[in-house]
């Protein structure tokens, strides 16, 4: 029988330890790709809205825990992968090509890590582009035939221009030269006119053109291959705190739920942080977007993974064991969703674009067909302007300049793709009636305009006769 002395002393260190465990301090350390704008949902605004520390657990087995929040901001998803594997980082959001070489990493040091979520994506495949420099004849990918083009290897993107040589028919050994390089290089290397083309993930086959050094000439959609950035941790450390995964996801929830509400509010927060500029931020993250944030596990991401897997094989980057049904695990942004009052698998089933909900600013009609939107960001208004159709936002653009005021850009909705454009990089068909179609493409203007009529215009030439009826 054990002296009640000795059971109370054994009592007293027993609630001592039970006492240690629940004030420990928890590290949550996560890597970010902050100029990798469609992760910001899962990083850069997590952090600089603190929304982490609203959703941390404070009860249960936490009641007396500290936390230990981390942020470190990678440039592409390689670093932040080492950095995992080394124990240094718990959670990290990248792209689907990364991401398998993150699983692929981790099994490796006989480790595991898991694919918790989507946080943007295109079933399509748009995000990932093909750039050439401003002054190239070049208006399709058919004409990079012998070639030079740059790419950040084993990227997302390195997948769609092998998927994109394929379609052509061409052998990438003989048929075209690809080189590896880095964004950053590329950049100079478009403007210097060095390279013939450039394919790149997000942001950049936006973000060249909008700063004047590239043109697109190739969106990842044409491709019809989805691609989708997402959220990852390390196993075990989702074994040890599952409720802290969750509060992780249900920030990024939070994140996506305050972005739809306010798209301008935060492409601006992004390029203070950044740099990239908001009107890109916009191009993402605005309704109708170039992609959209999306948190389920569409049949078309689990499949964006297993293609990954298969390039990077193909590529020797990886050895292709990885098993994509248990990489991905659904069961936190499941329970991160029922949290905040989603209905997942209604969200699963759910392909649309975000969507816009607005009326004409010039007509003041309820916006109703989204084939022809364009849309104006005005110099000084912290809104941005939304019209049923090009001509009618070109005729308020002209009106806003007869006024002394300016546009910082104009988008536009591609008509074959429904891809948000830069309404300047556009090229256009006006038909019998002036009412003008755009497109990515000279190609698919041209093609669009032998099946409907019309004249196919660049960008001057439709603002130029829009201008002019404006004026009468």
């Amino acid at each position: 029988m054990i002296p009640l002395r000795r059971l109370a002393a054994a009592l007293l260190a027993a609630s001592a330890l039970v006492t240690t465990a629940r004030a420990e301090t928890i590290r949550v350390a996560v890597g970010t790709q902050d100029t990798t704008i469609n992760c910001a949902t899962g990083g850069l605004l997590i952090r600089e809205l603190k929304l982490l520390e609203k959703f941390l657990p404070r009860d249960g087995k936490y009641k007396d825990a500290t936390y230990d929040i981390q942020w470190r901001n990678f440039t592409s998803g390689a670093p932040l992968t080492n950095e995992m594997v080394a124990g240094k980082l718990d959670l990290g959001a990248m792209a689907d090509f990364p991401g398998s070489l993150n699983g692929a990493a981790f099994a490796k040091a006989g480790r595991r890590s898991l694919f918790l979520s989507v946080l943007s994506g295109s079933v399509k495949g748009s995000g990932n582009g093909v750039v050439v420099p401003v002054a190239s004849p070049v208006q399709s990918f058919a004409e990079l035939k012998g070639k030079t083009i740059s790419v950040p290897f084993a990227s997302t993107s390195h997948g769609l221009l092998l998927r994109a040589v394929k379609a052509q028919g061409w052998d990438p050994e003989r048929d075209v030269t690809i080189i590896t390089q880095a964004p950053e290089v590329a950049g100079s290397a478009l403007k210097a006119n060095k390279i013939d083309a450039h394919a790149d993930f997000v942001p950049f086959a936006e973000l060249f053109p909008w700063r004047g050094i590239a043109r697109k000439i190739y969106d990842g959609s044409q491709s019809n291959a989805p691609t989708f950035h997402g959220s990852l941790v390390d196993a075990a450390y989702a074994e040890r705190y599952p409720e802290i995964v969750t509060a992780y996801l249900r920030a990024a929830i939070e994140a996506d739920r305050l972005v739809a509400a306010e798209p301008e509010r935060y492409a601006e927060l992004i390029e203070r942080v950044t740099g990239i500029e908001a009107e890109v931020a916009y191009l993402f993250h605005g309704p109708l977007g170039l992609q959209t944030r999306d948190i389920t596990w569409k049949p078309e991401y689990r499949q964006a993974l297993k293609t990954s897997i298969e390039t990077l094989t193909l590529l020797k980057k990886a050895d292709g064991d990885l098993d994509v049904d248990r990489f991905v695990d659904d069961r936190f942004v499941r329970a991160a969703a029922a949290q905040a009052g989603i209905d997942y698998e209604a969200h699963l089933k759910d392909y649309a674009q975000a969507p816009l909900t607005a009326s004409d600013a010039a007509t003041g009609q309820p916006i109703t067909d989204v084939s022809r939107v364009a849309q104006i960001w005005v110099k000084g208004e912290a809104k941005v302007r939304h019209y049923a159709s090009p001509e009618g936002a070109l005729a308020a653009l002209a009106t806003l300049e007869r006024e002394g005021g300016s546009a910082r850009v104009v988008y536009a909705q591609d008509r074959n793709s429904g891809i948000k454009l830069f309404a300047a990089q556009g090229w256009y068909v006006r038909d019998a009636e002036r009412r003008l179609s755009a497109f990515l493409l000279k190609g698919d203007a041209e093609g669009f305009a032998k099946a409907h009529g019309g004249e196919v215009l660049d960008f001057a030439a439709a603002r130029a006769g829009v201008a002019r009826l404006s004026a009468r």
